[in-house]
């Protein structure tokens, strides 16, 4: 997989003095195109062996392009904020916008090789990280980034060399660190699993570039004439590398029978036996989330439903038990300039609690298979595949601890109809009622087949929908109370 990045490839500095100014006017034009077109971002990863001209070469890409538009992040090891959450989190964080290039220098290849490379973690462990990783690229690559992948290579020979060279001089000394030696030790073991790496994570929608490291003036080129040709024939290209949706299709009942036709609506529930449930739950969600325990975990609590069928009042309840400092409410609507420049999950990753904390979404994630495949705001092949990328979400945040609860409110047609008159009848209610929501009913039954797609395929044995019938508000509020303090308990081991 090396052999030709060790056959001695190099660049006289002639050549290299009059290809030089050509390759940067090349380059500013295509990243200004970029930014004028902006309707996909640029990744740059820089990985490779120390002393092949990894910083060197980061440090001229920036020097070539606008710096304006380019956002570099060098990642070290995770803080106690990313250690909190989901490894990817950090990452996410980071990802370009549309009609600009973001370089990370060390990425999520850095933490799972060199876990492995130190047995902080066994094979099969590292591959389940280098799958982590292929959803991930695949996942932006269908939302449209362009991903180039370099790896900057040096035999072992070579970079003992190189490492020498730089520790002899006063002025480069600096640039040599333990960690440097330490991995110089370990050339063959990075090698190795590198080469693993490497081998399973080189797609078409998000290649490796191996370069020659020995010679400046070689990887220079190379790497900008990577950079120039990749984003020229995207420009050139219409949509993204991978738009093809792979999600088995969807087929409807023969007899038109569907999930969301089983509930029994209307469940009992008086007042006083509301109240005497809701103070007892309250108490106990309080409890639980004060346990000790508790702080190994977090909470995600996803609210959907029909409109009107008391999600708000529902999170009331709930927030009434919890600690103010503790807990977050994000309301989600259609997405703002900044969220639609990136990826998709992008605004709801960005939300994930840390350890010990509680995040509610009032609308989620699931807005992408409900109002944007019913109202068309997604092209089918994009809310096809998000059922894969939704169960991925929820898999990465249940890896790591999260209690992650999914409520759908249903209430019946003629409950809706009533609800909406008496808002509009009600002074203090009818900000709750608008035009949209009077649309939304004249699309009831394509919308009850969306959510009963939604529910065939992103309920998973970790994290099932809870389905509530909500025509009686007492009851809904107290199921969804009960099966959180269910959920935590059974987690805790209370």
């Amino acid at each position: 997989m090396f052999e030709s990045a060790e056959i001695g490839h190099s660049i006289s500095k002639e050549s290299y003095r009059e290809q030089v100014p050509l390759l940067r006017e090349a380059l500013l034009d295509v990243q200004y195109d970029l930014k004028e077109k902006a309707d996909f971002p640029v990744l740059i990863l820089i990985h490779g062996f120390d002393g092949a001209g990894r910083g060197e070469t980061m440090n001229l890409i920036n020097e070539w392009l606008d710096p304006r538009l380019i956002d570099t992040v060098a990642f070290a090891s995770a803080n106690d904020e990313a250690r909190a959450r989901p490894w990817m989190w950090r990452y996410w964080q980071k990802l370009p916008a549309k009609g600009r290039i973001g370089i990370f220098f060390g990425s999520y290849y850095s933490d799972a090789l060199f876990d492995r490379v130190y047995d902080v973690i066994d094979h099969d462990a590292y591959d389940r990280e280098i799958f982590d990783i292929m959803r991930l690229e695949r996942m932006i690559s269908q939302d449209g980034a362009l991903i180039l992948k370099f790896w900057f290579h040096l035999t072992k020979d070579k970079q003992r060399k190189r490492l020498k060279e730089l520790e002899k001089d006063p002025a480069t000394r600096w640039r040599v660190t333990a960690d440097d030696k330490a991995n110089m030790e370990r050339y063959d073991t990075i090698r190795k699993y590198g080469e693993h790496m490497i081998r399973l994570t080189n797609t078409a929608y998000a290649p490796w570039i191996v370069v020659d490291g020995e010679d400046a003036n070689f990887r220079s080129l190379t790497v900008g004439q990577t950079i120039l040709k990749a984003i020229r024939n995207r420009i050139s290209q219409a949509g993204a590398v991978v738009d093809a949706s792979e999600a088995p299709p969807l087929l409807a009942p023969i007899d038109d029978k569907v999930i969301l036709d089983t509930l029994q609506l209307d469940q009992q529930m008086d007042k006083a036996e509301y109240k005497k449930r809701l103070a007892e739950l309250q108490g106990r969600l309080n409890s639980l989330t004060r346990d000790e325990r508790f702080k190994n975990h977090s909470l995600v609590l996803a609210f959907e439903g029909n409109d009107a069928a008391g999600k708000g009042g529902t999170i009331r309840r709930i927030t009434q038990a919890l600690d103010a400092r503790g807990y977050r409410v994000v309301p989600v609507a259609a997405p703002t300039e900044e969220e639609r420049v990136k990826p998709w999950l992008w605004r709801f990753w960005r939300q994930v609690p840390g350890k010990g904390g509680i995040t509610i979404f009032d609308r989620t994630w699931y807005g992408r298979v409900l109002v944007e495949r019913v109202e068309g705001f997604a092209q089918e092949r994009d809310w096809m595949r998000a059922y894969y990328e939704i169960n991925d979400f929820e898999h990465q945040l249940s890896e790591n601890g999260a209690v992650v609860l999914k409520f759908w409110l249903a209430i019946s047609n003629e409950e809706q109809m009533a609800r909406f008159k008496l808002r509009e009848e009600t002074g203090f209610k009818r900000f709750k009622i608008t035009e949209e929501d009077w649309r939304n009913r004249e699309k009831w039954n394509a919308y009850k087949l969306a959510v009963s797609d939604m529910v065939d395929r992103t309920s998973t044995s970790k994290v099932p929908w809870t389905l509530v019938e909500a025509n009686n508000k007492y009851y809904a509020r107290i199921k969804v109370l009960s099966t959180i303090c269910a959920a935590l308990e059974a987690r805790l081991g209370a």
